[in-house]
């Protein structure tokens, strides 16, 4: 049985954030996951407490957030190999451990961050396994850490990319990895073989088809397959949708009686 979660950051755009959980409540999920909800590292305590409110209001189960990660819309992809914002993200770590904390979520994605001119790779790697390590002592939950594609200057592309990383924070228990089919296949990852090879790593799954970054059906991508895959090798977490939807119809492909699946 497969255990869904939607991201009302990429989903729902048509609706401000906070009336997303509850409009994912309406389509029958039982669980959410955002980005990071603002473009600040550290929001104020009344946009913190609006941002739980819905949340709680809506019904749903938060199961995955972002910590901070610059200016996404305008290309940043985390921060936490960019040398001179550590402090935004120490700043981050206590307010993202909050917001968990009040609504039991217990996974949380850090961006690796593009690689910055003026510094070497070395250098944002060496940062990168140091802020991690941080995020991991900061959150009681798992700190998951994702390749993605569509971001040339962004290092990690393949599943082996970040778990690379991992092996480098050594018996650190509380990282893991995120794996996102859709970036996967779109930077030519073989997924099956990744699955495979990397199961017992994954913490969190995400999908969307390609081309398109669409629901399932609206590509190519054998992503059920790929889910049972995962199924077969143990992996029993949600599934988060994190594909781009316009108008009615985003879930037509998912029976509503499976949406909330594990979630009663």
């Amino acid at each position: 049985m497969t255990r869904w979660t939607v991201n009302c950051s990429i989903l729902y755009t048509d609706l401000p954030l906070l009336e997303r959980p509850a409009e994912a409540a309406a389509d029958g999920f039982g669980a959410v996951e955002f980005w990071w909800p603002w473009p600040v590292a550290v929001p104020a305590d009344r946009d913190v407490d609006a941002f739980v409110r819905a949340v709680e209001d809506a019904g749903v189960r938060l199961t995955g957030l972002n910590f901070f990660a610059g200016d996404m819309p305008g290309g940043d992809r985390g921060v936490v190999s960019w040398p001179g914002r550590s402090g935004e993200l120490l700043d981050n770590i206590p307010v993202v451990a909050a917001i968990g904390e009040r609504l039991g979520c217990r996974a949380f994605n850090a961006l690796y961050g593009n690689r910055v001119d003026g510094f070497a790779a070395k250098e944002q790697d060496e940062l990168a396994v140091e802020m991690l390590a941080a995020c991991a002592r900061g959150v009681d939950g798992t700190v998951l850490l994702e390749p993605v594609s569509g971001a040339p200057h962004y290092p990690l592309r393949s599943a082996a990319d970040a778990v690379a990383v991992l092996d480098r924070l050594g018996d650190l228990p509380d990282v893991a990895l995120l794996a996102d089919l859709y970036h996967l296949a779109v930077n030519g990852d073989d997924v099956p073989a990744a699955i495979e090879r990397h199961a017992g790593r994954i913490a969190h799954v995400q999908i969307a088809d390609a081309p398109g970054r669409g629901a399932p059906g609206t590509g190519t991508l054998p992503i059920l397959e790929w889910i049972d895959q995962l199924h077969a090798a143990g992996y029993d977490g949600y599934v988060g949708l994190e594909y781009r939807s316009e108008g009615p119809g985003a879930f037509d492909w998912l029976p509503r009686e499976q949406r909330a699946a594990g979630d009663e």
